[in-house]
C-alpha cells in the first residue's frame, strides 16, 4: 500500500513542479495577460480567449514533458 502512495505523490510531485515553472515562464513572458497599448501604437487584432486558453495548456504540457525528461 505504501508503494502506491508513493508512486502517486511522486506523478503529483511532477506536475507540481511543472505547475511551478509554467507560473515562472508565464509571468516571465507576460504569457496569457492582456497587452497595454501605448501612446501611438495599436496592437494587433487580440486573440480570442479560446486560443489563449490553448496556448497556455500548451505551455503546460511542454513544462511537464520537461521535468519528466522527456
Amino acid at each position: 500500500m505504501e508503494q502506491l502512495s508513493a508512486a502517486g505523490q511522486g506523478a503529483r510531485r511532477n506536475e507540481d513542479i511543472a505547475l511551478d515553472l509554467f507560473k515562472f515562464v508565464a509571468v516571465t513572458a507576460s504569457v496569457g495577460r492582456p497587452t497595454a497599448s501605448s501612446a501611438g501604437f495599436v496592437a494587433g487584432s487580440a486573440s480570442k480567449p479560446e486560443d489563449q486558453v490553448g496556448h497556455l495548456l500548451d505551455l503546460y504540457s511542454r513544462c511537464l514533458r520537461v521535468v519528466e525528461g522527456k
